[in-house]
């Protein structure tokens, strides 16, 4: 039998690779509160909640000196690092620049989840550069950084009414039947993380339905 050839060495392959990394960083955009939970602006914390779950990190432990609340798991021999920012949006570079200085955590090994407004409910899209297309949390992120970070967008458009103010479009809940939709939206930007973890991520248009 194959198996007992003393030349063949089995190959396993790490779940989770990205060159020689010893730390990488994903980070989901939101407003800390309770009162902000279901929002449509909390997205991308509403995405780290269900992948910590799902992957059975650490609890949630909150570190004032970094702004954020933080949680790890060792994978493969690499730290992953989940971060939700406990400043508000439009301050969420503050607390991701300290996190990354204190991991020592470059952009290229940064990963960020957040909603988009110009993306269509039920869409998830990925890529690696860009601007900010109008979203606070985004543009603090460009004042302390290149642009480098990978990202997943979580589309939560179109405003409707389109006559609404933005501001309290994106700090209005998700609808009764976008709440149901959600936890498939959540799965699918779970596979993007995992991806992004295991370096096979590449720009992509997601379309989610049900």
């Amino acid at each position: 039998m194959g198996l007992f050839q003393k030349k063949i060495v089995p190959i396993v392959t790490p779940r989770y690779q990205l060159g020689h990394q010893d730390t990488l960083l994903v980070v989901g955009l939101g407003n800390a509160g309770t009162e902000y939970e279901k929002t449509r602006h909390n997205a991308g914390f509403m995405c780290m909640d269900e992948f910590a779950e799902k992957e059975g990190f650490n609890p949630w432990i909150e570190k004032k000196d970094l702004k954020s609340l933080l949680c790890a798991k060792i994978i493969d021999g690499r730290k992953v690092i989940l971060c939700k920012p406990t400043t508000m949006m439009n301050l969420s570079g503050d607390a991701v620049q300290a996190v990354r200085q204190f991991y020592k955590i470059d952009d290229s090994k940064t990963c960020i989840v957040y909603d988009e407004l110009d993306i269509a409910f039920g869409t998830v899209r990925t890529q690696g550069d860009g601007g900010s297309a109008g979203h606070n949390g985004v543009k603090s992120l460009l004042e302390h950084s290149k642009s480098a970070f990978w990202r997943v967008r979580v589309g939560i458009g179109p405003k409707q009414p389109e006559q609404m103010d933005t501001a309290d479009f994106v700090l209005q809940n998700f609808n009764k039947d976008q709440l149901e939709k959600l936890p498939n939206i959540k799965k699918e930007v779970n596979s993007v993380i995992d991806e992004w973890l295991s370096g096979n991520a590449k720009p992509d248009t997601r379309k989610i339905s049900g």
